[in-house]
């Protein structure tokens, strides 16, 4: 694309430098990992401001081709791809095998997993935390955040959250490694049975922490995806918070027919 293709049509002239762009990703002459050639570059090339360039650039964050990295510039995306979400990870029969969720979950989606823990201790209860448990604002509760990762590249960051009169006896919920088949085999073994999980999803653009934690570029999405896990006495004994990359997963769920 030249100067006139630019000014020649009625489209907007920086989504047509994004156009030009994403046809080059696409094509494979700009490579995952490549740099995007730089502002100056792009202002000689298609004869624009400096604005027109910026407003092309923000066109390809958004539509999740390239990343942008402060102090070093913008480039090609090399993420991994897409792993599939399923409420088939929660089946007890992996938990059985000695498989937590996301190892499952790996299985079936393939990749290499690996999760960092970052804490693991009590905590007061955040307002929305304590109302899907039940519990006053502020209550004691065990916390576990961990970060996942894929091929190395971070995916998806979680914290559960356990009722303090229920993790305070169960010692492995204090541990990095809970043992085979994660904190579900281990409330399950103490008395806690599961009968089932409620997940709330919802999509919105990451915060500065989230994405700087995830390593996305700014005002990237992310999907927003709390779960519950009630045991078989009607009681929610684990809520679930995640921030999940948004271009990396897509849920799947299974729905029983009948009433």
């Amino acid at each position: 694309m030249t100067g006139s293709d630019v000014t020649s049509s009625a489209k907007a002239k920086y989504l047509q430098i994004a156009d030009d762009l994403t046809a080059q990703i696409r094509s494979g002459m700009l490579a995952a990992g490549d740099p995007v050639p730089s502002e100056t570059t792009l202002m000689e090339r298609y004869g624009v401001a400096s604005g027109t360039v910026r407003k092309a650039v923000a066109e390809l964050r958004a539509t999740q081709l390239i990343e942008t990295h402060h102090g070093r510039g913008s480039f090609v995306r090399s993420r991994p791809p897409v792993q599939r979400k399923s409420s088939d990870r929660f089946r007890r029969i992996h938990r059985k095998a000695g498989k937590a969720a996301y190892l499952a979950e790996a299985e079936q989606s393939g990749g290499k997993p690996s999760v960092a823990v970052l804490f693991i201790g009590p905590t007061e209860a955040p307002e929305g935390i304590a109302q899907r448990l039940d519990l006053p604002v502020g209550s004691q509760v065990l916390a576990r955040k961990r970060r996942y990762f894929r091929e190395g590249v971070p995916t998806e960051e979680a914290t559960s959250y356990l009722p303090w009169d229920v993790a305070k006896d169960i010692p492995e919920l204090f541990a990095e490694n809970p043992g085979g088949g994660g904190i579900y085999a281990r409330l399950e073994e103490n008395g806690h049975t599961l009968a089932q999980f409620s997940e709330t999803v919802r999509a919105r653009l990451a915060t500065k922490a989230e994405a700087s934690a995830l390593a996305l570029s700014p005002g990237s999405p992310v999907v927003h995806l709390v779960r519950d896990a009630e045991a078989t006495s009607g009681r929610v004994v684990e809520v679930c918070d995640t921030i999940m990359a948004a271009d990396q997963f897509v849920l799947e769920y299974r729905f029983p027919a009948v009433d």
